[in-house]
């Protein structure tokens, strides 16, 4: 009895502080001891560095030619923005319609991955480019984006920047990620106030040249590269003021499937890529990534656990009668969110619910056959 009521309590902890308790503490820190990053200096028009700006695609061909177009169309000098498309595999017209848009360079590469593509591209890109930017082919920046991406990176210890991406639904999409993300970019403003983010988007980022590493292919830049480059002693930083938005997959089950791979991509990177390794890490750092990651990516299986305790402990009422309650509360609502037009409250719950279980399910995939390094674009959101 005493081990269960134990498991009980541990377990509830971890869910309680991956879910509330690590933001609060962000929030409380940043109001106890406010740490502000001086303005950067905005970019001197005629005095901008030369920038690559590469695009990986992978069956593309509805969308290219849009993203070619919002890339020509960012307040940089055409002469110093060198727009590199690298068509990872691609079975369909992308390449042709790069090309025919005006990229600068159009890569025909064997299908190997979004990362191998991205290696490519920056070992392709022109000499004189200092800074490297990256973003999917179905974003759209604004046209200051890049001005505020450079502006940051012009920061002596600053290494990474990434943008705030703001996803769109078409009329009737049950998808809640959208309230996810907003929430997600409040945690990175804080993060990065306090030192570096512990997490990115392939929206809208940029690195400069020297601080860009080849990672392992099936690991993505989201997540490796914020820690990758901080240990390289340069910090990695969120600029809200460098917009981007981008069309999310228009339902629950759909964000369910996008979730449960890129979960399957990013164990790698927490088993054995070195995020949980704290060397290298500023004190402040290694406890974003504890809170943010470690508890983020173990709070599924803690919900579980704590699943199972209550169950064994409800006869004995109180504490563990009122959580098995509000569990299976939670798991009702999620299953009445599948209904047709269904009110938000229940697909919130039903969005917690899956993608939740896509973390776990994503670590099923890795342990079971590994991780491909292939990638397809999410369905609907091209």
């Amino acid at each position: 009895m005493r081990a269960r009521k134990a498991i009980f309590w541990g377990s509830a902890a971890v869910v309680v502080a991956a879910q509330i308790g690590y933001p609060l503490a962000l929030a409380a820190a940043d109001r106890l001891r406010p740490r502000r990053d001086p303005d950067p200096e905005p970019v001197v028009p005629g005095g901008e560095p030369h920038v690559t700006l590469v695009i990986a695609a992978h069956r593309e061909e509805g969308v290219i030619a849009d993203k070619v177009a919002n890339a020509r169309a960012l307040d940089w000098p055409a002469d110093r923005l060198e727009v590199i498309v690298a068509c990872d595999g691609s079975p369909d017209a992308t390449p042709e319609r790069a090309r025919a848009a005006g990229a600068d360079q159009v890569l025909e590469l064997p299908w190997g991955g979004k990362v191998r593509a991205q290696d490519a591209a920056v070992r392709a890109a022109r000499p004189s480019s200092t800074v490297i930017a990256f973003s999917d082919a179905n974003s759209s920046w604004e046209p200051g984006a890049l001005r505020d991406l450079v502006a940051r990176l012009a920061q002596d210890d600053v290494g990474y920047v990434c943008g705030q991406v703001r996803f769109t639904a078409a009329d009737g999409a049950t998808n809640q990620e959208g309230l996810y993300w907003r929430y997600e970019m409040w945690l990175r403003e804080l993060e990065s106030r306090r030192w570096s983010v512990t997490g990115g988007n392939g929206a809208i980022y940029a690195v400069r040249r020297e601080a860009y590493v080849e990672v392992d292919p099936v690991m993505g830049h989201d997540l490796s590269f914020p820690f990758t480059i901080v240990k390289g002693g340069r910090r990695a930083v969120y600029e809200p003021q460098a917009r981007a938005s981008e069309r999310m997959v228009p339902s629950v089950e759909g964000e369910w499937r996008r979730k449960r791979r890129m979960m399957s991509h990013a164990w790698p990177i927490v088993l054995r890529g070195g995020l949980l390794d704290p060397r290298g890490y500023p004190p402040a750092y290694a406890a974003m990534v504890l809170g943010h990651r470690a508890l983020r990516y173990g709070a599924p299986l803690a919900h579980l656990t704590l699943l199972a305790a209550s169950l064994s402990l409800a006869a004995e009422g109180g504490h563990y009668r009122r959580a098995l309650a509000k569990q299976l509360g939670l798991l009702a609502a999620a299953v009445a969110g599948g209904a047709q037009g269904a009110p938000r409250p229940l697909l919130v719950a039903r969005y917690y619910v899956l993608t939740n279980a896509a973390i776990v399910a994503g670590l099923w995939d890795h342990l079971r056959h590994g991780t491909p390094a292939g990638w397809a674009p999410p369905e609907g959101t091209r």
